[in-house]
């Protein structure tokens, strides 16, 4: 009787180690998807600012030109 319970008892820790195991890799994908998620927010965000910030110098060019011949207009 004593065998038939020691066999059985490892199979038990087993499949407790094995949950655990999978357990411990779910959150570890999970951990992984949320810091490629927050990598991939943050470059979204870069990307958006330099756009602004591309079209803030185009417009501030224009701005520029458009003194430069009022001056020159009034020269």
């Amino acid at each position: 009787m004593t065998t038939l319970k020691n066999q059985i008892h490892p199979r038990r820790t087993e499949m407790h180690l094995l949950q655990e195991d999978l357990a411990r890799a779910h959150c570890r994908q999970v951990l992984i998807d949320a810091e490629q998620s927050r990598r991939m927010h943050l470059a979204n965000q870069l990307a958006r600012a330099q756009r602004q910030l591309d079209r803030a110098r185009r417009r501030a060019d224009r701005a520029s030109a458009k003194a430069r011949l009022a001056v020159a207009r009034l020269v």
